[in-house]
């Protein structure tokens, strides 16, 4: 894969800006279709595309290299969080898979906190009165439509050092991120052989959900099912994170 040019600050006019759009429309791109392959078809990409691009732009005239991150991871963050923020906007899951979605995160925690282990996939099934195909189902539903990820626990671009925020919350700010991504380690560390691969590849190889299959051998949709089961289990142990924001 092509990196891009080492960044120039960018001149405050529209010509320095549609230079900046050129340079980096590949990384708003990559993306996009990065985020699409676990959304829904209803979600059009060109959607994303159109506001990743407002937030590169924020990106280049929010950008300062003295802070120690490349311009690239800077406005990848960006990136990613305005296309996020346009999906919440538009929000197309029914009520009904939220609220089986949440139903999903109580029977996990029920089990859990019950036998101090990993809840197993007929276990929760069978607690919420569901087959395994349903059970299997209802989490290709949330991982599709609530967009299930790391962001939602709060590891997205408010999260990040203050240095990259627009305020400063105070002195102990990045003590609480340190400690969170401490305890978000762990969980990880926690998980299910196959669970903790699937989100290595997806968050540390940037794999998509069919190259992960091929590696690990199964399909796309079941490497789907997988990675919303570990991103429920992980929301479950660190719900005391969300619940003092």
């Amino acid at each position: 894969m092509n990196k891009p040019a080492m960044y120039k600050p960018v001149d405050n006019n529209e010509n320095g800006y549609q230079e900046v759009v050129t340079q980096y429309a590949s990384l708003v791109k990559r993306i996009a279709y990065h985020i699409m392959s676990r959304l829904q078809p209803s979600v059009q990409v060109d959607d994303l595309i159109q506001a990743g691009m407002i937030g590169l732009l924020e990106a280049a005239r929010n950008y300062d290299a003295g802070q120690g991150a490349s311009f690239e991871t800077y406005a990848g963050i960006r990136i990613r969080g305005a296309m996020l923020d346009e999906i919440r906007k538009g929000d197309w899951a029914p009520r009904s898979v939220h609220r089986k979605a949440r139903q999903v995160a109580d029977a996990v925690r029920e089990i859990e906190n019950a036998t101090g282990r990993d809840a197993k996939d007929h276990e929760v099934a069978k607690l919420l009165d569901m087959s395994l195909d349903e059970y299997h189902k209802t989490l290709q539903d949330a991982s599709g439509c609530r967009l299930l990820s790391f962001e939602e626990m709060g590891m997205g671009e408010d999260a990040l050092p203050s240095r990259f925020g627009k305020s400063d919350n105070g002195p102990f700010e990045g003590v609480q991120h340190d400690d969170f991504k401490r305890n978000l380690a762990e969980a990880i560390s926690g998980l299910p052989d196959r669970e903790r691969l699937v989100l290595t590849l997806y968050y540390d190889e940037d794999l998509n959900l069919r190259e992960i299959g091929a590696v690990i051998g199964v399909s796309e949709s079941r490497v789907s099912q997988i990675h919303s089961q570990a991103l429920v289990r992980l929301q479950t142990r660190l719900g005391h994170w969300r619940s003092n924001d």
